[in-house]
C-alpha cells in the first residue's frame, strides 16, 4: 500500500508541472512586452520634448546674444546710420606785416558734400554740380553713384558765392542728398612778394580722426604753425530722411578754437622793391642766383629778405627747385673779402695794428706749397691797414693776421659768433642737435695756409645771416641782436623778447672800424655803393667758388657780395646783397645803393646833424 501511494500515476503529474511553468513564462513574457511597450511609448513622448527643449534653448541663447551681448553694437550701428559727423576746422591766424598789411589770411569758404544714398537723381545732381563748380561731369557721377557711402566730398573750400549759386540750383531742381558746410580757405594777397618768408600751407588728414586741416609746410607758416593753427572742433547730430537735423539730436557740438594772428617785421613795400631789384640786378650780372637781407641792427628786426628764385604761395602750379627756401638763412658760402672786416676788427681789438700802421706787402706770398696774391696785379708795396682794407689786399691782411697770431683770429671768430646759429625764427637754421653752423676747421688742424686763407674769407663757410648779424653789431655798439621776424601777437598782446650778445669787448675801436669801412666806399673798392648826403660804410667781396667735384676753386666765376650800412644816420639798417656764380670780376654795389636809397625815402632816414 505504501508503495502505491508514493508512486505517481503515469506522466500526469509531470505535465501539470510543465503547464504551470509554461503559464508563468508566458506571464513574464507578457510583462516584459508590456514594459517594453511602455518604454517605447515613453521615448516617443520624450524625443519631441527634448527637441523642443533644444530649440527653446537655441532661441533663448540667440535672444540673449542679440539683446544682451551685441545689442549695444547694433544700437550703435543703427544710431551711426542716422548720424552726421563733421570736423569743424579752426580758422588759421592771419599774418600781417609791420604796417598791418595782410600777408596770409583764412577767408570764408564753403565745402560741398553729399550722401550718395539720399540722392534722388544722380545724373541731374552731377550735371548741376559740374555746371556751377566747373569740374568733370564723370568725376561727380562716380562720387554720387556710390550709394553704399553716406558721406563724400564734392568740392572742398569752394568760393562762397559759387557755392551759394549751386545751393540755389539744388533747391530749385529738387535735388536731395547734397549739403553745404561753412569752411575757410588760405589766401596770400601779395602773391610772390614775401612768399619765401611767409611760406605756404597744405591740407593734411589726421590719421586718428580722418579730419582735414591746414598745416604749414614752409616759411613762417611752418615755423609758427602751432600758434597759427588753432584747435579743430566737432559737430555730431542725428538727422532724418531728408537730411535735416532732428530737434534735440545733437550729440556733440565742440566749437573750434581759432589760431592766433601774428605781426612780423617785414615791410612789404620795401620787400617788393628788393625782390624786383635783385631779379634785374642778378640777371644783368649773369649770375645764377642771389640773396638780400635788410635788418635793423638795433633790434634784429628784418625789414626785407629774399633769394632767387622766388616762390609764390598763391600759385604753386610751378615751383622752381630751392624757391621755398630763404637761402640767406639756410645756405652756406665762402664769404671772401667781406670777412676781412672780421680780421681787421680783431687786429684793432688786440691792438696789433691801428688804421695808419704799415705792413710791407710783397706781390705774393707762399705757404705750404700754395701761392697767395691779390685779385689785381701789383708790385711789392708798403700799405697801412686802412689801405689794405680799402684795396682788399689778400696778402696785406694775411701778413697782418699772422703778426697778431692765427690763434687770436680763431678765438675772435668764435667770439663774434660766426661759428654758430644766429637764432633766427625761420626753418632751416639750427635743425641739428648742436648750435654749430657753418664750416670752421678746428684750430688744432690749422696750417699756415689755412690761417692766411681764413683771414680773407676763404676756407671758411658762413651764412649771409651770420655776416649781417656781425656787421650789425659794429653799427650797434658791439651788441649783436638775434635776427627775427615775429614782433607781436595781437590777440594776447604778447611782444616776444630776443637775446642780445655783446660780441665786441673793446668798443672803443668801433668808431675806427666804422671810419675804415667808410673809406672803403669813399676811396676803395666800394665806391659804387656811395649815396649822396650819406656816409655809407661797408665792404665788398669777390669770392672764389670751391669746386665740389674736382677740388680746388673754379675758374672765371665768383660769388659777389657787399655788406654795409648808413653810418652817422638816423637809421641802423644794415644790408647784405649777394650774387651767385657771376662770370668775371663785377660788383653788386649798385644794387645795394638802390635798395638803401629806397629805404632812405621810405623810412625818412636822415644824416645825423
Amino acid at each position: 500500500m505504501a508503495d502505491k501511494r508514493s508512486r505517481p500515476e503515469g506522466g500526469r503529474s509531470g505535465n501539470a508541472k510543465s503547464a504551470r511553468h509554461s503559464s508563468r513564462s508566458n506571464s513574464s513574457r507578457r510583462q516584459r512586452i508590456a514594459a517594453a511597450s511602455q518604454t517605447i511609448d515613453s521615448n516617443r513622448v520624450f524625443v519631441p520634448v527634448l527637441v523642443f527643449a533644444v530649440l527653446a534653448l537655441i532661441v533663448f541663447v540667440r535672444l540673449f546674444y542679440l539683446q544682451v551681448i551685441v545689442a549695444p553694437e547694433y544700437t550703435e550701428q543703427a544710431e551711426n546710420a542716422r548720424l552726421v559727423s563733421i570736423d569743424v576746422e579752426a580758422r588759421r591766424g592771419t599774418i600781417y606785416d609791420r604796417n598791418g598789411t595782410v600777408l596770409a589770411i583764412s577767408v570764408d569758404a564753403t565745402t560741398v558734400y553729399c550722401n550718395p544714398s539720399e540722392v534722388n537723381d544722380v545724373a541731374l545732381a552731377a550735371r548741376t554740380v559740374s555746371e556751377v563748380m566747373g569740374g568733370k561731369l564723370s568725376d561727380y557721377l562716380d562720387i554720387l553713384s556710390q550709394t553704399s557711402l553716406s558721406f563724400a566730398y564734392l568740392e572742398q573750400k569752394a568760393d562762397v558765392e559759387t557755392a551759394s549759386k549751386l545751393q540755389e540750383l539744388v533747391n530749385e531742381r529738387g535735388i536731395t542728398g547734397i549739403y553745404f558746410l561753412d569752411d575757410t580757405r588760405r589766401e596770400y594777397p601779395n602773391g610772390q612778394v614775401g612768399g619765401q618768408i611767409v611760406g605756404a600751407c597744405e591740407v593734411r588728414i589726421d590719421e586718428d580722426t580722418g579730419a582735414e586741416y591746414y598745416a604749414g609746410i614752409s616759411g613762417l607758416e611752418a615755423y609758427y604753425d602751432d600758434i597759427l593753427s588753432g584747435t579743430p572742433g566737432k559737430y555730431v547730430a542725428e538727422r532724418g530722411k531728408d537730411g535735416i537735423p532732428i530737434p534735440g539730436g545733437v550729440h556733440e557740438d565742440t566749437p573750434a578754437v581759432d589760431g592766433q594772428d601774428i605781426v612780423i617785421s617785414l615791410d612789404i613795400t620795401l620787400q617788393g622793391y628788393v625782390e624786383e631789384r635783385m631779379a634785374t640786378g642778378v640777371e644783368a650780372l649773369g649770375g645764377t642766383g642771389g640773396s638780400c637781407i635788410v635788418m635793423d641792427a638795433g633790434t634784429g628786426e628784418i625789414y626785407a629778405a629774399s633769394s632767387l628764385p622766388y616762390f609764390n604761395p598763391a600759385d604753386r602750379s610751378v615751383v622752381e627747385e630751392g624757391a621755398t627756401q630763404l637761402k640767406s638763412v639756410t645756405d652756406l658760402f665762402e664769404p671772401g673779402s667781406i670777412f676781412k672786416t672780421v680780421s681787421t676788427l680783431a687786429l684793432l681789438e688786440t691792438g696789433t695794428m691801428g688804421p695808419d700802421d704799415t705792413m710791407f706787402c710783397p706781390a705774393y706770398i707762399t705757404a705750404d706749397g700754395y701761392t697767395i696774391s691779390d685779385a689785381h696785379d701789383r708790385g711789392d708795396q708798403t700799405m697801412t691797414l686802412r689801405e689794405i682794407l680799402d684795396s682788399s689786399s689778400n696778402v696785406g691782411i694775411s701778413l697782418s693776421v699772422e703778426q697778431m697770431g692765427f690763434d687770436k683770429l680763431y678765438d675772435y671768430i668764435v667770439k663774434y659768433g660766426l661759428h654758430k646759429d644766429t637764432g633766427i625764427d625761420y626753418p632751416g637754421e639750427g635743425e641739428s642737435d648742436t648750435d654749430a653752423l657753418g664750416y670752421l676747421v678746428p684750430y688744432e688742424d690749422w696750417t699756415k695756409v689755412t690761417g692766411y686763407n681764413v683771414s680773407f674769407g676763404q676756407g671758411i663757410s658762413v651764412t649771409p645771416m651770420q655776416m649781417i648779424r656781425f656787421y650789425g653789431a659794429i653799427n650797434n655798439d658791439g651788441v649783436a641782436c638775434t635776427p627775427h621776424f615775429l614782433i607781436s601777437k595781437p590777440q594776447s598782446g604778447e611782444t616776444p623778447e630776443y637775446a642780445t650778445e655783446q660780441i665786441v669787448e673793446n668798443t672803443e675801436v668801433l668808431p675806427t672800424m666804422i671810419d675804415m669801412l667808410k673809406t672803403v666806399v669813399s676811396d676803395g673798392t666800394g665806391t659804387a655803393a656811395a649815396i649822396d648826403g650819406f656816409n655809407v660804410a661797408g665792404k665788398t667781396s669777390t669770392a672764389e667758388i670751391y669746386d665740389e667735384e674736382n677740388g680746388g676753386y673754379r675758374e672765371g666765376v665768383y660769388n659777389l657780395c657787399f655788406t654795409g650800412f648808413l653810418a652817422d644816420s638816423s637809421s641802423q639798417l644794415v644790408c647784405f646783397v649777394g650774387a651767385d656764380e657771376v662770370p668775371g670780376a663785377r660788383v653788386v654795389t649798385p644794387i645795394f645803393k638802390d635798395i638803401m636809397a629806397t629805404a632812405i625815402d621810405r623810412f625818412k632816414i636822415t644824416p645825423e646833424g
